[in-house]
């Protein structure tokens, strides 16, 4: 039997890699086996793409979404392509629950990433952005690349959703010289409205009601001044509490499938068209993954291809069981455990999980 097994991460659990390791474990030992951890544009991102491409790890001092120093890293080819993801500065579980303040939360950390692999020489920057901890519409990343916001003085404000209500201005002709940038984006929500970035995530990331009503407006109000509606309207624009939208508008970046990327870069379709079955899976499986997560488009591919699929994960959703994607679908949550015991033990749920499917 040959068997693929591309898995994303179990978010707070288990790398990708741990995942893929613990879902081995299941399997007879004389199964041929093909490892291909996956990522979407989140966490992970770098540690997928270098594996496959290759590239040295640098180390970059930057700054988390509270500007506290921090040490985050990304990759670089001897072709010159940068490969990041904004979560090692800017992402979500850097800041504790107590510590979340979501008005004052910026992507200024992301911006010194991509400003060092500028000065570094990158030919091209490739840039993952799930996960993050912000919903600063990318002005934080803008800010450490040289754009300036000014009010109608002409003075420079602060670079964060509380503090550009007297925005008229936005001074781009400072900003430092880039290469081309290709974002990874794992979602596809729009800037504003119901399903965009303060709406959809912000309660996510401990925005209160009131904190969402301010950033909604914050953001209308950017949009205003940038006079950029048609980015806003970009499938992905609302990423990362917007930094798609600002990537674009900013730094003249490109959207694109955070999937698609990953797929071509470990050549995914000629992997799953070697195999018998192919087993994926992430911490949760729920509306959210059929709108462009890993496993799922690991599941389609396969169904593509006539190979049949299998998901462990921590949680599914009755959506994604009746979505007729995958052949089995199994998850931790079947165990009735308290979170904090099915997340310490996720490993050895994942192997028990992943037996009883096989």
């Amino acid at each position: 039997m040959r068997v693929l097994i591309a898995n994303d991460k179990f978010k707070g659990s288990l790398t990708a890699t741990e995942a893929a390791q613990a879902i081995r474990a299941a399997l007879p030992e004389n199964w041929e086996i093909d490892f291909c951890p996956i990522a979407d544009g989140g966490e992970g991102f770098t540690e997928t793409m270098q594996s496959a491409v290759g590239g040295k790890l640098i180390s970059v001092e930057t700054v988390d979404a509270l500007y506290r120093p921090c040490t985050a890293h990304f990759a670089l080819t001897s072709e010159g392509l940068a490969i990041m993801e904004m979560a090692a500065a800017s992402g979500f579980e850097h800041i504790a629950p107590e510590d979340r303040d979501i008005l004052n939360s910026s992507t200024y950390g992301t911006g010194l990433m991509i400003q060092e692999a500028a000065r570094m020489g990158a030919q091209r920057i490739l840039i993952g952005i799930g996960g993050s901890a912000t919903n600063d519409g990318g002005v934080g990343m803008a800010d450490a690349l040289g754009v300036l916001f000014l009010d109608q003085e002409e003075d420079a404000l602060p670079a964060l959703p509380s503090g550009l209500a007297e925005l008229t201005q936005i001074d781009l002709e400072q900003r430092i010289s880039l290469p081309p940038i290709h974002v990874a984006c794992d979602v596809s929500n729009p800037l504003l409205g119901p399903e965009g970035a303060t709406a959809i995530y912000g309660p996510q990331k401990g925005a209160s009601p009131e904190e969402q009503k301010t950033l909604e407006e914050f953001l209308t109000h950017l949009l205003m001044i940038s006079q950029a509606s048609e980015m806003a309207e970009t499938p992905g624009a609302g990423a990362a509490g917007g930094l798609g939208f600002g990537l674009m508008y900013f730094a003249g970046a490109e959207l694109q499938p955070g999937f698609d990327l990953v797929a071509d870069a470990l050549q995914l379709e000629e992997r799953i068209s070697a195999v018998d079955l192919v087993i994926t899976g992430e911490g949760a499986l729920d509306n959210q993954s059929l709108s462009g997560k890993g496993p799922v488009g690991v599941a389609r591919l396969a169904n593509e291809l006539s190979v049949p699929v299998i998901a462990v994960a921590g949680h599914i959703s009755e959506t994604v069981k009746t979505s007729q994607l995958f052949s089995k679908t199994g998850s931790l949550s079947d165990y009735r455990l308290p979170l904090s015991e099915s997340m310490r033990r996720a490993a050895e749920l994942v192997t028990q999980k992943t037996k009883e499917l096989i």
